[in-house]
C-alpha cells in the first residue's frame, strides 16, 4: 500500500487556494553562466530535491481533507524537461516564456512540480522552477533548491561520503539558511508568551481561537485586519486575468546599498521598498495616472521557522501588511515614511495571526476559506517579499548561478507580486504581473535602480545634517521635487 500522510491544515489552505486566474505556484529562475551538467543536474536532484517524499507523492482528496500518497508510477522524466527559446533566445523571450509557465497549472494527476532547463543566448542556460505553495513556503522551497548547489570546494583527500554531505549542509546553513532566518525573525515581535503560543499552534492549528483570545496585542490585529481599508484604486488593482507577464532588472551592487542605507540611517531593506515604491509611481505617472496620496498595500511573507525547521517543508510563515506611500514624490521623504511603517511592524502581531488564520480556514469548508480569504486579498494590490540570499557565488551541476529569482504567488485577485533577493552581494528586483492590469513589467522594473540613484546622489552632494533631518524633506527644503 502506498504511504499515507495527512497534509497540515494550512498546506490545505494553500492547496484549495488554486484558482485559473492565480495559479498557487512558486516560480523561479536561475540564470546561469555556461550550461548544465545534464546527468550531474539530475544526480543532485536524486540525491536533494527527492530525499523529500512530498516530491514523490501526489494529493489525495479523502473525507475531511486531503493526504500526501507516495506516487507509485513517479517518473523523474516527466517534471524535468528541455527547452529552447524561440527567436532571439535573449531577455524577453525567456522573460514570456516564464510568464507562460506561470500561467500554466501543475498536473495535479502528478507531484506538484516541475523543471525546465532552458538554453538562452545570455551567456549560459535557466532553470525555471515551478513548485506548488501546499507542499512548502517560498523560504523553504529557496532553501531546497540551493541545497542542490555543489560544494564550494573540493571534498578533503581522505573525506567519505557521508562527510562530504555534512560539509554540503553546513555550507548552505551558514550561506542560506541563518541570514535568511535572522532577518526574518528580527522583524516581527516573536517572544515570550506569544512565542510559545506560536510554537503550539505549528503542531496543533485548532488553538487559533483560544490563542486570539488570550493574547491582547493579537486581539488588537484582528480588529486592525478586520476594519482595514482597501488601499488606492490604481491600474494594478481589478479583476485578474489567466495571463500573466514577467520581468527582472539587471543586478546593482549591494554594498553601495548599504552605504548609502549607513548616512541616512535606514536599512537595505527601507532602502530597497523605497526605490521599489518609487518605480510604481513613476510607472503611473508615466500613463497620466492621478498619483497625489496614493498608497499601494503589499502583503509580506515574513518567515516563522526556527533554526531545527530549516530541514522541514510545509508552510511556516506570517504575513504583514505595509503601505508603500507612492504619493510622496520627494525620494527622502517616502525613504523615511518606509522607515517609519517597518519600525511599527517591528512590534506587530500580524504575521502569527496570519499563520494561525491560515491554519483556521484550512479545516473550514472551502467556501468559507474562499470567504475569508477574499477579504484579505481585497485589502491590498500586490504580494511583496524581500528575502536576503547567499553571499558569496553558487555553483550547480557545473555551472556558476549568476542571477536567482523568484515570486510567490498573489491570491484572489491580487495581480502583482514583487521580489526582491540578494544573491553574491548584488540586489535585484524582479515582477510578475496580471496582462490585463500591467502588460508591460519591465517598464516598472527599469525605474527602479534610478530611484535609488537619486538617493545615493544625494548622499554625495547634500550636507550630512539636512540628509538626517526628516522635517527639512517634508518642508521640501532640499529642492528634491
Amino acid at each position: 500500500m502506498p504511504a499515507r500522510e495527512p497534509m497540515s491544515h494550512v498546506d490545505t489552505a494553500w492547496l484549495r487556494m488554486d484558482q485559473p486566474n492565480n495559479l498557487m505556484q512558486i516560480v523561479g529562475v536561475m540564470l546561469f553562466a555556461g550550461t548544465l551538467d545534464p546527468e550531474r543536474l539530475r544526480s543532485s536532484i536524486e540525491k536533494r530535491l527527492l530525499a523529500y517524499d512530498r516530491f514523490k507523492q501526489v494529493v489525495q482528496q479523502n473525507d475531511g481533507g486531503y493526504s500526501w500518497v507516495d506516487d507509485p508510477e513517479f517518473d523523474l522524466d516527466q517534471h524535468l524537461h528541455h527547452a529552447v527559446l524561440p527567436g532571439a533566445a535573449g531577455k524577453p523571450e525567456l522573460q514570456r516564456f516564464v510568464a507562460d509557465l506561470a500561467s500554466t497549472p501543475l498536473n495535479p494527476s502528478r507531484p506538484l512540480w516541475a523543471f525546465d532547463i532552458v538554453d538562452t543566448a545570455l551567456g549560459g542556460q535557466a532553470l525555471v522552477m515551478r513548485i506548488h505553495h501546499c507542499i512548502a513556503d517560498g523560504i523553504a522551497l529557496l532553501g531546497v533548491i540551493l541545497s542542490m548547489a555543489d560544494e564550494s570546494a573540493p571534498p578533503p583527500r581522505h573525506s567519505t561520503a557521508k562527510n562530504r554531505e555534512e560539509a554540503a549542509d553546513d555550507f548552505f546553513w551558514q550561506t542560506i539558511w541563518q541570514p535568511m532566518s535572522d532577518a526574518m525573525l528580527a522583524s516581527v515581535k516573536v517572544s515570550g508568551k506569544l512565542w510559545h503560543k506560536y510554537l503550539e499552534l505549528l503542531t496543533n492549528p485548532s488553538q487559533a481561537i483560544d490563542y486570539a483570545r488570550i493574547a491582547a496585542g493579537v486581539a488588537s490585529e484582528i480588529a486592525k485586519l478586520a476594519t482595514m481599508p482597501s488601499d488606492t484604486p490604481t491600474r494594478f488593482k481589478g479583476k485578474a486575468g489567466t495571463s500573466k507577464r514577467v520581468a527582472w532588472s539587471e543586478p546593482m551592487p549591494l554594498p553601495d546599498v548599504k552605504a548609502v542605507g549607513k548616512v541616512l540611517g535606514c536599512s537595505v531593506n527601507d532602502l530597497l521598498l523605497s526605490a521599489a515604491a518609487g518605480a510604481l509611481r513613476t510607472y503611473l505617472v508615466a500613463h497620466g495616472d492621478p498619483v497625489d496620496g496614493v498608497e499601494i498595500r503589499a502583503m509580506v511573507p515574513v518567515n516563522m521557522r526556527r533554526p531545527k525547521d530549516k530541514d522541514k517543508l510545509g508552510n511556516r510563515f506570517g504575513l504583514v501588511a505595509l503601505e508603500l506611500p507612492v504619493g510622496i514624490e520627494n525620494p527622502l521623504a517616502r525613504l523615511y515614511k518606509i522607515r517609519e511603517r517597518m519600525q511599527a511592524l517591528k512590534t506587530s502581531y500580524q504575521a502569527a495571526l496570519t499563520l494561525s488564520i491560515l491554519g483556521a480556514v484550512g479545516m473550514a469548508p472551502k467556501f468559507a476559506q474562499d470567504k475569508v480569504l477574499a477579504l484579505l486579498a481585497s485589502k491590498a494590490t500586490a504580494v511583496m517579499t524581500n528575502v536576503p540570499g547567499a553571499t558569496q557565488p553558487i555553483y550547480l551541476a557545473g555551472a556558476k548561478l549568476e542571477q536567482p529569482l523568484f515570486w510567490v504567488p498573489q491570491s484572489g485577485d491580487i495581480g502583482m507580486g514583487l521580489s526582491i533577493l540578494s544573491y553574491d552581494n548584488k540586489v535585484q528586483f524582479g515582477l510578475i504581473t496580471d496582462k490585463n492590469m500591467v502588460p508591460d513589467p519591465e517598464r516598472i522594473v527599469a525605474g527602479f535602480a534610478p530611484e535609488f540613484e537619486k538617493l545615493l546622489m544625494l548622499v554625495l552632494i547634500e550636507p550630512w545634517e539636512n540628509l538626517k533631518d526628516p522635517a527639512a524633506v517634508e518642508a521640501g527644503l532640499l529642492g528634491l521635487c
